[in-house]
Formats: structure tokens, C-alpha cells, sequence
């Protein structure tokens, strides 16, 4: 006999002369209501069990059995079977019974006698032998919620499970009803809600959740509360609130499992004010155990859910948790890293570079959500890696048999959002385009046009062929299109040099005219139609224009030459006389930059000798000082609106140099100079398209 159990034994023995003549009553939670295997009183203590002296209170609802004899009295001295019944217990310093108690209402109520003094008197079955008495618990075959949603097939079925014979604890019944839920269509998921909702018992299944909220294991009222707010249980409910306010009663039982759970909970919560409080209080727990979490999954959860308005010490803190675990770091862990970085907000680019090497090497076999989340969480956090994108996009386009067009268009409107120009991908689209029109619906249209112009990207498909079918899907959708969608579909085209007719038509009604000055973005539709209207003047076009735009006049962004390079052209020019700042032009064009020379640009024309030189013996050169953002990123291939200026101030008869800023200003003042001679003083025609690709030694 283990030590438990004798003293157990001993502890019965000296019973009656520890029992007071005091008794007091106190209150039993309707046992036929839940007939639960076993209950649980949040405030009783495991552990400490048979294991102490008598030296503490009974607490106030108990359920005490001794031997084989359970006392109930009830006011009229009759045995009550519904509601509340109460129990007189004898006050003794130590509770003498296990802390949860199973029993099957059959037995229960076989067992039903009346003792002498008239008190009702329950004997369960049981043996007892010579040395000691066993208490052993009638305990039905257990039920749990991963059972209940593989024997239900709806939510109504495992209502109907709990209404036959509900058992403890109730959270089961919702978090199956979830599991359900989620295994079956949207459509029919609507309908099971409704039905649900509708089901008489399942008002009684929240009474039982908000009676049981209390006593049941923490995790166990996460996870239900969770359930019930994915079912569609609205948050400001009596029992969703209650839920809440219990889990932040009893957070300090948290637990590493229990973390995944409540973050889990928090992410799919709206925010309100017991929300708040709660997500303030795990900030508190997870500050106080982050050095204690063991898995690497519950820290991202964890991260994942403070929220972007963490204070940053925090964000901090765990941070420096994952970067100690690293090396513990899974394929799965490392591409879930970068949507849990987004998630809080914080930029670690250490983290980020070494996931990134991670997602690299494993890339093949990368499903397309991981892909996509990817891109998307990079772009949040402003995080541009090459090799990240490049590795993406050459293992899509050496896959792209496999993936969808729809998939592909996702990704490269993200490529785009970086500036990002992954040209096989791109020509691999082109094509399938061009070979399958049908794919092309108004919004897909409208993505491929913006992608491609703000791109600039002319592959080795026939671009021409390329741009008639899109002209054509435009076209088809004319009829139902708004007068926004149009001016954007027709923006794109322009910085692509090619007009529709049906399209631009349609655009210069008056009526659609008004439309986009009067209402939307008009700031933004403005400054389109005049791009427009630029367009349809200097580029070639077999467009004639049936009416002149009235448009008010856009406001100019304000420009500052770069210092650095006037520095540049005054000392190699020999002064600031030689060269204009600022220069506006017409169609709202200004160049930093112009420089007078003559035919051959062999020789600068002084201000003062321009006048008497005529237009064709004399080249006006323009000086762009061009910024990263308006090249594909790490290349010198300019962007849509930068490819659009250049072609336009050559046809106004500039030759157009374009000068990186960032890279001149690493050049000290003398290789400046020279560099810029060269551009300038070359006696051979240089491309349209002249970008400095030099960079210091």
C-alpha cells in the first residue's frame, strides 16, 4: 500500500474525533444538468490533496464523499433531481476527498436509500478490502470533442449529441462544432450556423459554458472561446464577455500551451474593451516567461498577436528570443517568420536575411500561400532582398507550367510594389496572355496594364501583339466599366505609347470628363488626363483628338536641383552662366538641369550666344538627376513615368543624360567632373537612355 493511501486511511480513522458539532450548508451545482465525468473547482489545488495537516477551511461548494456514503439534505427532506440542491457536509480542517468526482447517473440513482435519521443515502459500488477502502469513480466512456467531429457530420448533430446526454466539460460541444465547420463549404457553413443558432439546445449548451467557465481547464475555455467567436456568436454577448473576463481572472494559469491558445483567441477577436485588457495582460505574462517559451511555434503565435502597438522593449525582447533560437528553426518557422514580424510591426533584418537564406535553399516545392505571404509581409515591412526576389520569381518561372495565371499575376503585382522586374517570369506571361485571351477579365486586365507600364517591360513577345490583345479586353469591357477604371487602363496604355481608339474615345466624352473632375480622386484623375493630354500632342499617335480638354491646371511638386552636381557642371563648365537651373518646360516638364551646346556637343554656347544661333545648329542637352526609386530595383532600367519623360523631351529635341545621384555623391570632386565631361563633351552620339553605371574605387 503506497504512502497515499495509508494516509488516506489513517485520516478516515481519526474522522469522528475531528468532526465539530458545528455543520454548515452549502450549495451543489445541478449534477443531472451536466452529468459530466468529472468536475473540477478552480480553486482546489491538485497537489495538495491528502498530503498535509488539517489546517485549512473547507471551501465553500464541495462535493465530499466518504467511504461509500454521500449525504444529501434538501429543505423538504426529499431528494431534489432538478436545480439546486444543497449538501451538509461536516466542517473539517482538511477535505478528505479527491478533488474531481466522476459517477454515472444510472448508478447514481440505483444506489438512492434512506438512512435512519431520514437523510437520503447514496452507496456506490465498489469492493472494499480488509486493509483499506477504494474509492473508484463509475466513470462513462469519455467523450472529447475530436471524437464528437468525426461521429458528427453537422453542428446540428452534435447538438443533438449534447442535448441526449450532456457532459462535463462543455467546451467540447463548440470546439467540435468548429472542427466541423471548418471541414465543410462556406455556403453550407452559413446554412449549419443558422440551423445551429436555431437548435433548442443551444441555449442550453451556453448556459452550461457560462455556469461551467470557471471550473473548466484554462486551455479548454480558450479554445471554446475561440470556437464560439469563429461560429459567428457575436462578441458583444453576455457569454462571449463572461468568457472573456474569466480567462483574464485566471491568465496567471497560463502556461506555455495556454499562450498559443490565447493568442489565437486575440487574433480573431474584435478589439473592445475587455479585449484590450486582455492583450495588455498577456503583454505583461509573455514580458515576464518570454526566456521560458521552449517552442518555437508558440513564440511566433505569441509575437504574432501582441499587436503593432507592442511597446518596442518588447518587441525587442523577442526579437533577441528568436534570434536564439535560429538554430532551431524550421523550413516552416523560418517562412512564417516574415508574417510575424509584419504582424508586430517590427523590422529585425537580421532575422529577415537569415530566413531568407533559409526560404532560398528550400524553395522548391514552396506552395503558393507561402509565396504570397512572403512578398506581402516583405512589402509591409519595407524589406527589399535581391536574392529573395529573384529567387521567387525564377523558381515560379521555372515551374509555370504548374502554377495558375490568377498566381501568378498576384505575384508579380507584388514584384511591382518593389520596383522588381523579373524579366523571364515576365515574358513567360506575356506569352500565355497572347496564347490565352479567355483568361482576361476587367480587373486582371487592369492589373497586367499597370504592372507592365509601371514596369516598362517589352519582351521578346511581339510587344505590339501583346498590347492589341489587351486593347481588346479593355475594349470588351467598355460598356460596364467606370470612368475611373477607364482613365486608369488608358494611363497605362499611354505610358506604353499605345492609344486604343475605342477606349480613349469613350474617355474624352464630356460626360466622363465631368464625371471624373466632379467626383473620386480628382486630384488624381487630373493629373492622369493631363498625362493624357500630353501624350495624344507629342507622342505619335493616329489619334486625332475631336476636342481640346479644359483641365485645371496640376500643381507642380516643388524641385531642388541636387547641389552636388551643380557643384559639378559650374566647376567643369566654368561657371554657373553656362547652364540653367530648374527649368520648366511645357506639359508641366521640368528638368534640373539644361546645357546649350552646339550640333555636335563639342563646345558649350555661353547664355549671351544663344541668341544669334539657330535651333539647328545648337543640341540642348537636359540633365536628369534620377533617384533609385525611378529604375527597376538594382538595375538601370527606368520605370514607366521616367521612360514616358525621356521619350517626350525628345521629341521637344532635348538629348537626355541622367546623372544617380546616389552614385555621384560617392565620387569625390575631381572623378566627378571628369565623369560628367565625359557624358557631356562625347563626340559620339550617346544612347537616349545614358545611365551612369560607374560607381568609386
Amino acid at each position: 500500500m503506497n504512502n497515499k493511501t495509508g494516509c488516506f486511511l489513517w485520516k478516515f480513522r481519526q474522522f469522528s474525533t475531528l468532526v465539530p458539532a458545528s455543520r454548515r450548508t452549502v450549495r451543489l451545482v445541478d449534477l443531472l444538468g451536466f452529468c459530466r465525468p468529472k468536475i473540477v473547482h478552480a480553486n482546489w489545488n491538485r497537489r495538495s490533496l491528502f498530503l498535509n495537516d488539517f489546517d485549512n477551511r473547507m471551501h465553500s461548494s464541495v462535493r465530499c464523499l466518504f467511504q461509500n456514503v454521500l449525504i444529501f439534505k434538501s429543505g423538504d427532506d426529499g431528494f431534489q433531481t432538478n436545480g439546486i440542491c444543497t449538501v451538509t457536509v461536516p466542517t473539517v480542517d482538511r477535505l478528505l476527498c479527491p478533488r474531481r468526482l466522476s459517477f454515472d447517473s444510472k448508478h447514481f440513482f440505483a444506489s438512492v436509500g434512506t438512512s435512519d435519521d431520514g437523510l437520503k443515502k447514496i452507496n456506490f459500488h465498489h469492493e472494499v478490502s480488509n486493509e483499506d477502502v477504494l474509492i473508484k469513480e463509475a466513470k462513462p466512456t469519455p467523450i472529447t470533442s475530436r471524437k464528437l467531429s468525426q461521429e458528427c457530420n453537422s453542428l446540428s448533430d452534435v447538438l443533438d449529441a449534447f442535448s441526449k446526454a450532456p457532459t462535463f466539460p462543455s467546451s467540447k460541444y463548440f470546439t467540435a462544432m468548429w472542427t466541423i465547420a471548418k471541414r465543410i463549404s462556406e455556403d453550407q457553413r452559413r446554412f449549419e450556423k443558422q440551423l445551429m443558432f436555431n437548435h433548442p439546445a443551444f441555449n442550453q449548451l451556453c448556459e452550461h459554458m457560462l455556469r461551467e467557465a470557471k471550473i473548466m481547464h484554462y486551455d479548454s475555455l480558450l479554445f471554446s472561446l475561440r470556437a464560439m467567436v469563429k461560429l459567428g456568436i457575436p462578441q458583444n454577448t453576455l457569454l462571449v464577455q463572461t468568457s472573456l473576463r474569466v480567462v483574464q481572472e485566471r491568465i496567471n494559469e497560463c502556461d506555455e500551451k495556454c499562450f498559443s491558445a490565447l493568442s489565437a483567441v486575440l487574433e480573431v477577436m474584435e478589439p473592445c474593451k475587455n479585449v484590450d485588457i486582455l492583450r495588455a495582460g498577456l503583454r505583461l505574462l509573455v514580458d515576464q516567461q518570454v526566456w521560458k517559451i521552449e517552442r518555437v511555434f508558440t513564440l511566433q503565435t505569441v509575437m504574432r498577436c501582441i499587436g503593432k502597438d507592442a511597446p518596442t522593449a518588447l518587441k525587442k525582447k523577442l526579437e533577441m528570443k528568436a534570434l536564439r533560437e535560429l538554430d532551431r528553426f524550421s523550413i516552416l518557422n523560418s517562412q512564417h517568420m516574415f508574417e510575424v514580424l509584419a504582424a508586430m510591426n517590427h523590422r529585425s533584418i537580421i532575422l529577415l536575411n537569415e530566413c531568407s537564406k533559409m526560404v532560398i535553399d528550400n524553395i522548391h516545392g514552396c506552395p503558393f500561400k507561402i509565396l504570397f505571404s512572403i512578398l506581402r509581409s516583405c512589402k509591409d515591412l519595407q524589406y527589399r532582398n535581391l536574392d529573395l526576389l529573384k529567387g521567387i520569381a525564377d523558381y515560379v518561372a521555372s515551374t509555370f507550367d504548374i502554377w495558375k495565371l490568377k498566381q501568378v499575376l498576384l505575384l508579380l503585382i507584388l514584384f511591382e510594389t518593389f520596383g522588381f522586374r523579373p524579366v523571364d517570369l515576365m515574358d513567360l506571361f506575356m506569352k500565355k496572355v497572347v496564347n490565352e485571351p479567355e483568361f482576361l477579365n476587367m480587373k486582371s486586365t487592369l492589373a497586367i496594364l499597370h504592372v507592365y507600364s509601371s514596369l516598362n517591360h517589352f519582351g521578346k513577345c511581339p510587344n505590339k501583339e501583346f498590347l492589341d490583345v489587351m486593347a481588346g479586353a479593355l475594349t470588351g469591357y467598355l460598356p460596364q466599366i467606370s470612368s475611373e477604371d477607364l482613365l486608369y487602363g488608358v494611363r497605362s496604355f499611354c505610358l506604353m505609347n499605345h492609344f486604343p481608339l475605342a477606349a480613349v474615345d469613350q474617355l474624352l466624352q464630356k460626360d466622363v470628363i465631368n464625371e471624373l473632375l466632379m467626383t473620386g480622386d480628382v486630384e488624381g484623375n487630373v493629373s492622369k488626363l493631363h498625362l493624357l493630354d500630353t501624350c495624344l500632342e507629342l507622342d505619335d499617335t493616329p489619334y486625332h483628338k475631336p476636342m481640346d480638354l479644359s483641365l485645371p491646371q496640376g500643381l507642380a511638386a516643388p524641385v531642388r536641383p541636387d547641389a552636388k552636381v551643380a557643384e559639378v557642371l559650374s566647376s567643369l563648365l566654368g561657371g554657373e552662366g553656362c547652364f540653367s537651373k530648374d527649368v520648366q518646360l511645357p506639359h508641366n516638364y521640368h528638368i534640373d538641369f539644361e546645357i546649350k551646346m552646339d550640333a555636335n556637343r563639342s563646345q558649350v554656347l555661353p547664355s549671351s550666344d544663344v541668341d544669334g544661333v539657330s535651333a539647328a545648329n545648337m543640341q540642348r542637352v537636359a540633365v536628369l538627376c534620377v533617384r533609385r526609386s525611378s529604375y527597376c530595383l538594382n538595375s538601370t532600367h527606368p520605370r514607366g513615368l521616367l521612360a514616358m519623360k525621356m521619350r517626350h523631351l525628345n521629341t521637344m529635341g532635348f538629348h537626355v543624360i541622367l546623372v544617380n545621384t546616389w552614385e555621384i555623391a560617392k565620387l569625390e570632386m575631381k572623378d566627378a567632373v571628369t565623369f560628367l565631361k565625359t557624358k557631356i563633351y562625347s563626340t559620339e552620339a550617346l544612347p537616349t537612355a545614358d545611365v551612369i553605371s560607374q560607381s568609386a574605387h
